[in-house]
């Protein structure tokens, strides 16, 4: 049974009731969920998944299933199944502040593709720093990548989400930035992101609604990894918040 993802229309719930529906080696599968699965450059989720009976397992990541809409919710190690069972109604609640860290930086990502106009061949975010690999020989500059995060996320532009029918994205090939992970095919759709007047592409990832909210972000390290490209790594900017 697939999951009803409610991070992808709103990346700011928090908390959800659901009913399990498996139960598997490497977790727990849910009929609804607000946890982010690792994909697309973005950690998974962690947090709590609560039992109606008073148990509570503690979550250190989120994974896909083997199938298609599956989302396996991975308990901390150590951590008991004994007494959870299939049918079992839960309260899922995700850890919030390293989820907006996500968030932020994952707007941040975008608002660097909007810097940079090359494809981008690797991608990283975490809580504590976000990383992309810029398929270029250019050089780029440190100094002027950190203005201009800084001068796009001044501009508070609204950060919105969409879908497009798979004809139109494939009528504008263009919107795909990145080389070595292409938007999932077969339902018809794909999500896009929007920061309004900056970036448009494919993204099924979790985003701030404005990019005032990322806050203070800087570029830490530019690096040449090849002859054809470039690695940027981002950091926030407040002081020790990139531990």
């Amino acid at each position: 049974m697939t999951s009803d993802l409610l991070f992808r229309e709103d990346a700011y719930l928090t908390q959800c009731e659901a009913r399990i529906t498996a139960i598997g080696e490497q977790g727990l599968e849910l009929d609804r969920t607000v946890f982010y699965p690792h994909g697309g450059g973005q950690a998974g989720d962690a947090g709590v998944l609560r039992h109606a009976a008073g148990r509570e397992i503690p979550i250190a990541d989120t994974r896909k299933g083997a199938e298609p809409g599956h989302v396996v919710h991975v308990p901390a190690a150590g951590a008991s199944l004994d007494g959870w069972s299939v049918g079992d109604p839960v309260t899922a609640e995700i850890d919030w502040p390293r989820r907006h860290r996500h968030m932020r930086l994952h707007t941040a990502t975008h608002l660097l593709c909007a810097l940079v106009p090359h494809p981008v061949d690797g991608c990283s975010i975490t809580a504590g720093y976000a990383r992309l690999d810029f398929h270029t020989a250019e050089p780029l500059d440190k100094q002027a990548l950190t203005g201009g995060m800084a001068r796009l996320v001044a501009q508070a532009s609204e950060v919105r989400q969409r879908w497009i029918s798979e004809a139109e994205l494939d009528a504008n090939p263009g919107l795909v930035r990145s080389m070595s992970v292409q938007p999932p095919r077969g339902q018809g759709r794909v999500r896009v992101l929007e920061i309004v007047g900056v970036d448009l592409q494919p993204c099924g990832g979790t985003h701030v609604a404005n990019t005032a909210e990322v806050g203070a972000v800087v570029v830490t390290k530019v690096e040449k990894k090849s002859a054809h490209t470039r690695r940027v790594v981002l950091g926030f900017g407040e002081p020790g918040s990139n531990a």
